[in-house]
């Protein structure tokens, strides 16, 4: 079968302290660095046997996970199964680039965030021209905070121009129609940021072939949704996949809403979902998504 699969371990250290984010600055001890280490071995071991299947891994972890030597190597190895269709992580880009030379480039992917006052505008620009150099497939985003607008039309000026450029909405933080014009004409896909999608009741692929999986390997529909539907080690999932409607009244992650089958994503990003890149270059302006299908407030 085709299965994705969101995996997020225990790490919660980031090297980062966004204002806008509750992980930020957090540090690990030793001790819950070895249990990720362990986790993620884990978790990358079971992927390379499950050669009956066809996997598609996205990394999403609350800390920042390429500054650690397993999260790397995690990356390169399953890059080389020919079962795995795509590894790939988000990532702040602070690491170095020179481990992408053991990784196969037609497998893994990064979808990476500029964080500005994080990190210097002209290192993270230089990291994202030595990705596009070694022709890595890459997105590259910002949060949209006011405040980015300016670091953002940089950005999108600066990078190649196949380099596809996303916007998160702010959480919290409501658009009128000019700020939204603003930074749609940066991201084209921005409309489907704005608004947090309604999704009670709505058919969602998550739970059928896309699911989230813990350190433990606690297998869940999604990131946003806590009931359990098994273990992926002993295989008890297995059985409780299969389509169901979305229990939550609203969507307003990417990395959840991406999966609704109401909205035309899989379609936009074909090939590139757990990159978030899209299949071909977005249109000048996306039509904003029906007003019935999203929250109003």
């Amino acid at each position: 079968m085709d299965l994705t699969l969101l995996y997020r371990g225990p790490l919660a250290s980031c090297d980062y302290d966004c204002p806008y984010c509750p992980f930020a600055k957090r540090r690990d001890s030793r001790e819950q660095l070895r249990t990720d280490r362990a986790c993620l071995e884990r978790f990358t071991d079971w992927a390379a046997a499950r050669t009956t299947d066809r996997l598609s891994v996205l990394f999403t972890p609350w800390g920042e996970g390429l500054v650690r030597s397993w999260y790397r190597r995690a990356l390169a190895e399953l890059s080389h199964h020919p079962h795995v269709r795509r590894v790939a992580i988000q990532t702040n880009l602070g690491c170095r680039t020179d481990w992408l030379a053991d990784a196969d480039l037609g497998t893994l992917a990064l979808w990476c965030t500029y964080h500005p006052g994080q990190t210097p505008y002209d290192r993270f620009l230089a990291k994202c021209r030595e990705l596009a150099d070694r022709q890595v497939r890459f997105s590259v985003g910002i949060v949209g905070l006011p405040e980015h607008l300016e670091a953002a039309r940089r950005l999108r000026a600066d990078l190649p121009e196949h380099v596809y450029l996303w916007v998160n909405a702010a959480e919290g933080h409501t658009y009128d129609d000019a700020q939204a014009d603003r930074w749609t004409a940066l991201d084209p896909l921005f409309p489907y940021s704005r608004y947090p999608h309604t999704s009670a009741g709505l058919p969602c692929r998550t739970g059928e072939s896309v699911i989230s999986v813990d350190g433990d390997g606690t297998v869940r529909r999604c990131h946003f949704v806590r009931a359990e539907l098994g273990n992926l080690y002993d295989g008890t999932y297995r059985p409780a996949l299969g389509p169901r409607p979305c229990p939550r009244s609203v969507c307003d992650c990417h990395i959840g809403y991406v999966h609704l089958e109401t909205l035309p994503l899989y379609d936009v990003f074909a090939g590139g979902v757990l990159e978030r890149i899209p299949a071909s270059a977005p249109p000048p302006r996306a039509p904003l998504p029906l007003r019935d299908h999203r929250a109003t407030g």
